[in-house]
């Protein structure tokens, strides 16, 4: 599915993060450390080498809503824009940490000129956020922020395949 907002065009896909060519910037839902982990930020950190974890070491930690940008490394991505999303019913309010890590993300992007972002679906691993409230939260931030956003053209959420319906009924329900 794909919508347009201003200039924006949003997409949802089944995928894989760390396979996102012609894309500047992938979203990597990390960990405060910024380390290698499970989930998404281990596959992104394997994916992008050795580099990646030296270049995040100075950068930590990071807090729940926070994001941090350094390079891509050997993903086909030129950046890596790292956020920390909030660990639902611990890190409150979830729904406010969780609407920062796409503002803040898509501000690092903006004020580095990026035309493109890919984002995973942030805290619905291993952070326990109900997808359903994820989704309305994450596509509702993006939804606004593409309104003014100068540099950045395409948004795309790379999903497993349970969240896809899900965003794309959050997306749906935004913008006709």
């Amino acid at each position: 599915m794909e919508r347009s907002v201003g200039n924006t065009k949003i997409d949802c896909v089944i995928g894989d993060i760390t396979r996102q060519a012609g894309f500047d910037a992938v979203v990597n839902a990390a960990n405060a450390q910024l380390l290698p982990g499970g989930g998404v930020a281990g596959a992104i950190h394997r994916a992008a080498g050795p580099g990646l974890a030296e270049e995040c070491r100075p950068l930590a930690p990071i807090n729940p809503g926070q994001a941090v940008i350094t390079g891509g490394y050997d993903l086909p991505n030129p950046f890596v824009i790292h956020c920390l999303g909030p660990v639902y019913g611990m890190d409150t309010p979830s729904d406010r940490l969780l609407a920062d890590c796409y503002r803040n993300a898509l501000r690092l992007a903006e004020e580095n000129r990026l035309g493109s972002v890919a984002f995973p679906a942030i805290s619905t691993g291993i952070f326990g956020y109900p997808l359903d409230e994820a989704a309305t939260v994450a596509l509702g931030t993006v939804v606004e922020a593409a309104r003014t956003l100068e540099y950045v053209r395409v948004i795309r959420f790379v999903l497993r395949p349970e969240a896809l319906p899900v965003h794309e009924r959050a997306l749906a329900a935004l913008v006709s």
